[in-house]
């Protein structure tokens, strides 16, 4: 259900503040564990282990970014730019 399909997604619009900048501070804790992961697997040589790290690494800071600009943060462009 949704765009691909010619619905409209079904959204309830009943996240509080509160609940969004809760997942913020998870997406940024998240995003240190991969870069913490990365580290490590640079330091046993671990390629592919480097690859994932990075790319979720890179993909949580759009939903950092995301959510920033969600709560208004100042200084936070717009996600898609």
């Amino acid at each position: 259900m949704g765009i691909d399909d010619g619905t409209e997604p079904v959204r309830s619009y009943d996240r509080s503040w509160g609940e969004i900048e809760e997942m913020l501070e998870k997406a940024i804790a998240r995003r240190e564990e991969w870069k913490t992961w990365f580290a490590q697997c640079r330091n046993d040589g671990d390629r592919d282990g480097m690859k994932e790290a990075a790319r979720n690494h890179k993909a949580l800071d759009g939903v950092i970014k995301t959510l920033e600009w969600t709560l208004g943060q100042e200084g936070v462009d717009h996600p898609l730019d």
